[in-house]
């Protein structure tokens, strides 16, 4: 008997809806925790500096399959490359420019 498959098996479609939560990122004087949509999360993660999206830690309501990996955590490179599958994005997110200067020189 053949055994079914539907999608990529290594990485299956991500549900942007669920719950997660950001942790390890200043909000305001204080470091609480957001509890959002993983999309919201990961769209917020994007816009941190580059020290921050290293430092911060992403929760969702239940593991991710990326890659063929179950991760029930992410940080760091693994929340850039969810990053990457957000719904409605073109392009591959890109850390902030870490050199100081902007796009004029």
């Amino acid at each position: 008997m053949a055994e079914a498959s539907w999608g990529d098996a290594a990485s299956p479609q991500i549900d942007w809806r669920m719950s997660a939560a950001l942790e390890n990122v200043p909000r305001g004087q204080q470091d609480v925790a957001e509890v959002t949509s993983l999309e919201g999360a990961v769209r917020e993660w994007l816009s941190l500096d580059p020290a921050h999206q290293a430092d911060a830690v992403l929760t969702p309501e239940r593991p991710l399959m990326l890659d063929g990996v179950a991760m029930a955590e992410l940080s760091g490179g693994h929340i850039g490359a969810l990053a990457d599958r957000l719904p409605g994005t073109t392009q591959m997110a890109e850390p902030a420019n870490e050199s100081g200067m902007d796009d004029a020189g």
